[in-house]
Parts: structure tokens; sequence; C-alpha cells
């Protein structure tokens, strides 16, 4: 998936990669398993372990000025927070992703019929429950995605990112044990900017507390 794309580059220069809650390039995110394991057989949700070795990190800047921190292990493993400013001193929103697939479109027309399941209320991949948009709620028959650019890095002093990934995303949910719990889906086509590949990834993921983590 995100991995596969990537390429290395070995020329640090300066610090350019903000250091969100001691977790960056080179660091040990420590998760509390009960994140996931007390949503029993119910979730979709899988993790073998509770550690979490970051070699790679993301940055996304949005459209209303706040910040998306992507910290990316060997195995696509995805640290996500959501801060309302770049340093991540605002930071607000975490959650941890596994990768559940990635797939090359075969054609034009199975491209535009991932493109149409993106902008659909509901998202049901091959394997999984059906999951409603969180994104802009639920109330329109259709919605198009965001599309936003991801600069990532594999070294943590690099001034310049070592791929630009150009993504088209929706992100949808499920409740769990009663609305107690909630499960999310990251749907997206990723497009590098130095490359003519395109593939359509989804990935399960769970919100985290701020106390079911550290680094």
């Amino acid at each position: 998936m995100f991995g596969k794309l990537f390429g290395r580059k070995d020329e640090p220069s300066r610090l350019a990669l903000p250091i969100i809650r001691n977790v960056t390039i080179g660091r040990t995110v420590v998760l509390d398993p009960l994140a996931w394991r007390r949503l029993g057989a119910e979730t979709k949700f899988a993790l073998d372990r509770d550690t979490l070795e970051i070699t790679a990190q993301g940055l996304i800047q949005l459209n209303d000025g706040a910040f998306v921190h992507r910290f990316y292990t060997d195995d696509e493993i995805l640290f996500q927070v959501v801060s309302d400013d770049r340093e991540g001193q605002k930071a607000n929103d975490f959650t941890l992703f596994a990768p559940w697939a990635s797939e090359y479109p075969a054609d034009r027309t199975d491209h535009e019929l991932w493109n149409q399941r993106l902008r659909s209320r509901t998202f049901q991949p091959e394997g999984l429950p059906a999951y409603t948009r969180l994104w802009f709620g639920d109330d329109a028959e259709q919605q198009e995605p965001v599309t936003l650019w991801e600069d990532v890095y594999y070294a943590r002093d690099a001034d310049m990112p070592d791929r630009r990934l150009f993504q088209t995303a929706m992100l949808f949910h499920r409740d769990l044990l009663g609305g107690d719990g909630r499960e999310l889906l990251l749907a997206l086509t990723l497009e590098p900017e130095d490359s003519k590949d395109i593939s359509h990834e989804t990935m399960i993921g769970l919100p985290l507390s701020v106390g079911e983590f550290r680094a």
C-alpha cells in the first residue's frame, strides 16, 4: 500500500517535522490493547501487538488551517493525529488505522466505480459490514470526497519530503457495542506525484483517547 510507493533519500539538513506527543520517526508508540480488545469479535480491526515502531511520517495541511500528522510502521499501521496547529500543541483527534485492502484499478471503468462508492452514503467492502459516511454527515445521498496532499518523510531531519501523495478520501463509520464504541473505515485513492500508479486503499480504524497511547 503506502510503503511500496515510497522512495528513500538521504539528504537531511534541518528539522522539518514536528514531534507530536513525543511521537516521530525512530520512536516507539505503546498502545493500550484494551482499545480494541474490549470490542470483542464485533470489531473488524485487528492488531497483533501493542507497540508501533515509527519509520515514516506524513504531514497534511487542510484547507481550514488544521494539520493531519501521520505516523507509519513498516507494515503500514497508521497512527494519526489531527491538530489545529502544525506543531501539534492543539492536537484534538487520535486514530489508529490498519490496512484492509489495496488494489490497482483494472481500467477506467473500475476506477469510476470506486469514485462512485466514495461519494455514496454507505460503503461496504468485500468481507466487511456496511459503514455510513462520517465526514459531512449522511443526509445527502451523494457527497464529493476530500482531496489533499500528503508530504511523506523517512528522515526526521529532512528538509524536503521523500514523496508527495495526492489523495481523494472519505471517512465512514459504524457503531459497536450498542453505540458505546465506534469503528472507522478510511477509503481513498492514492496517486503518488512521481508515479502514474493509482491505487484504491481501504483501512479499518479505531479512535483513541490520550490515555490509550504513549511514546
